[in-house]
Order: structure tokens, then sequence, then C-alpha cells
């Protein structure tokens, strides 16, 4: 018994060892951790980086997109450039003509005081402060409405002349198939399918189909004209230069002196009238892309045969119901587009190619054509069209070269 007492003593005792030890070591580890970063050499300080002085942003000269005084010396170099001192090698990009290059020469002679200026003399009939967007001829969308029976006579005249000089961007928008037209013309004539009758239907179908074209174009400035119109291509540029293409800008000029007056069948009943400006489809008229787009609603995809339906008008007044009545943009009226309606024989013979568009008079009045002198005489160009365009030209080949002076 005492044995045993003893050996229970001496395996506590043991025990008591053992944990005594574990505790030893339990303390001892804990001490090495504690004297690890005392032991490590000391670390390399790091020279942080110093903030960067700030220095103010030097001032830059404004795009050419700024707005600008109307009249200022840096807008007239902008709009002189802009347009009419660009061309290229490209067919159709070079717009270069006689007029401009003489302008280049002479600085004075640019047209400072063309007749047709609303006010403030300004002859492109803008108000207010402008942008100006650079333009090539590449950035318009030049839609002619036609009908087949005019496609000799009334074509033929407009691809012997202004249509040479921008055919890559002059779409022709027809009623019916022309091998020879489609052989010059290429991809550029459309035939829309619509009627051929001179009804308010037929004419807002081919409208409908000259928007639809323009949006899937991509390009800047939808300009609608007639095939009885010469475009005096660096007048466009210049004037469309006036402004920036994303703007909302409705440009052309009234038929009549007063607002046109129509039952209001979109926004209500009809028992409503409202009032609003257009410009006559005969004397053309330009769009910008940014208001373009707005006008989707009511013009995209057939919609514009449908908005024209309710309120029973023509193309180019459907054209102004939705841009002035429905998205309230004020028509830009401006004195350089002329149809056929009004007295081309009262435009001053100096000013008729600083103009936009012209035209002449039909089977009732063939005589109603601008004043204007060249190398043709009436019967051989009863339209003038011919002798503008030489006057612009001169070297286009059909064109009457001026006899030398004999020297003495």
């Amino acid at each position: 018994m005492k044995l045993l007492h003893r050996l229970v003593r001496m395996h506590i005792a043991s025990v008591g060892v053992s944990k005594f030890c574990f505790l030893l070591s339990l303390a001892f580890c804990g001490l090495l951790l504690l004297l690890i970063p005392a032991l490590q050499p000391p670390a390399r300080q790091v020279d942080l980086p110093q903030p960067r002085p700030q220095v103010r942003p030097a001032q830059t000269r404004p795009s050419h997109h700024a707005r600008l005084p109307a009249g200022s010396d840096q807008e007239e170099e902008t709009e002189s450039t802009a347009g009419l001192k660009r061309s290229s090698a490209g067919q159709g990009e070079s717009i270069e003509t006689d007029i401009t290059r003489k302008e280049k020469q002479d600085p004075k002679r640019r047209t400072d005081s063309k007749p047709g200026a609303l006010s403030g003399g300004n002859p492109y009939g803008l108000s207010g402060l402008r942008t100006r967007d650079p333009l090539e001829l590449k950035d318009i969308f030049i839609a002619v409405k036609t009908t087949k029976k005019y496609h000799k006579s009334r074509l033929g005249l407009l691809t012997q002349t202004w249509v040479s000089q921008a055919q890559e961007h002059t779409f022709i928008f027809t009623d019916g198939e022309d091998k020879e037209l489609q052989k010059r013309m290429g991809a550029n004539i459309i035939n829309t399918n619509c009627s051929a009758a001179h009804t308010r239907q037929a004419l807002c179908c081919k409208m409908s189909v000259e928007y639809d074209k323009f949006i899937e174009s991509q390009k800047k400035w939808f300009c609608h004209v007639d095939d009885d119109n010469y475009v005096i291509l660096p007048s466009l540029l210049h004037l469309l230069s006036s402004y920036h293409h994303s703007q909302d800008v409705y440009l052309g000029r009234p038929s009549l002196d007063h607002p046109i007056e129509a039952a209001e069948r979109v926004k209500s009943d009809g028992s409503v009238s409202v009032k609003f400006w257009f410009a006559t489809g005969g004397a053309g008229f330009c769009i910008s892309r940014g208001l373009a787009l707005k006008m989707s609603p009511w013009a995209s995809l057939g919609n514009f045969i449908s908005t024209a339906e309710k309120i029973r008008l023509p193309d180019d007044c459907t054209i102004g119901y939705i841009i002035e009545a429905l998205l309230e943009v004020t028509l830009t009226h401006t004195h350089l587009f002329h149809s056929h309606l009004e007295n081309l024989q009262k435009l001053p013979t100096d000013s008729v190619l600083n103009q936009v568009t012209l035209s002449y008079g039909g089977f009732e009045n063939r005589r109603n054509v601008v004043s204007i002198v060249g190398g043709f005489s009436l019967n051989e160009d009863p339209t003038r069209f011919k002798t503008v365009h030489c006057l612009l030209y001169s070297s286009t080949d059909w064109c009457p070269k001026l006899k030398a002076r004999h020297k003495h």
C-alpha cells in the first residue's frame, strides 16, 4: 500500500514537471515573437512622391464651332474658306469656280451687298450669331424630285450642267425605270415606285423616300430641289457652313407672304387650326441632320405619308407643318432660293451667280428666266442654265470659248 502511494506521488510530480516545461516553452516562444522586429535591420526610408504644382491652363483659341459676332473679321475669313476655298481632286468635289478664283485674287469682289437680303445688309438672310460648320460637298445630300416624262427634257439639262459637278452627292427620285439615266447616274437614280401623277399623294410618297434615304446616308444636310432648279454649289456650301448641322435649321423661301393655316389633326381632332410657314419645294429647301432626326416620329418609314394625309396638304407644306407646328422650330427665310413662281427677270444681273438656286418658267411663261448675258443666245439656251454654268465653270468642254483679241 505504501508502495502504491509512492508511485502515485511520483506520477503526479512528473505530470507537474511536464506542465511546467510546457508553460515555460510557451513563454519562451512568446518572447521570441516580441524580439523578432527589434532584431531586424532598420527599413530604408523611401521618399514619397510630392504633389505636382497646379498650373493654370493656357487659354485656347475658339474652335470653328464657337459662336462669333456676325460681321467679325474672323467670321469672314472662316466662312469664305469653309466651302468656297475647298476643292479636291475627286469626282464631283472640285467646285472652285471662276467667280471664287477672282474673289481670292481680289477680296473686294466678295458680294457684300447681294440683292435679296432680308435685313441688316446680310445677303444670306441670316440673323443673330452663327456657328460655322466647315463643309465639303460630300456632307450634303441633294435630292432632285422628278417624273419619268421629264427625264430627257429636264434631267438631261441638269446632268449636263450643275449635277456634273456633284454627281456622287446628288440623288434623283423618280417614278419609272430609265436604263440610259441609270447608266449615267448609277445607284443615285432611285425609282420610288410612287405614282407619276402630280397629286398630293404622289408628291408626298416621293418626299417620304427622300427623307428615309437621307437618314440612311449619314450626311450632314438634306437639300431638296426640283428638276427645274439650278443649284449654285459654292453658294450652297457658303450658306450651310454658316450653321452647324447638329442645330435645328430649316432654310428656304416661302411662296406666300403669310403663314398657311390648316386643321390640326395630329394633336387634336381637327376642331382647331394651326398656322405655320413652309419653304416652297419649287425653290428648294435645306434641313440640318439634327432637325431631320427630330422629325422621325412623323416622317420616317412611311409616317410622312400618314402625316400629310391627316392635314391634307402637299409634301413641302407637310415638311413645314412637322417642323414649325409640331417641333416648334422656325423657318429661316432666305431670298437666295428661287422658283418659277416669282418674276425671275427682276433678279439683278450682277447677283445671279451669288444665289443658291435658280429656276425657269414653264409652258405658260417660257420667258420667265434670269436676265444674264453669256455665250448662248436666248434661243440656244432658253432656261439660261447653260449660260450660268459656263460663267461658273468656263473650262467645261461644251462652253463657248472667248475669242482672243486681235493684236494691233
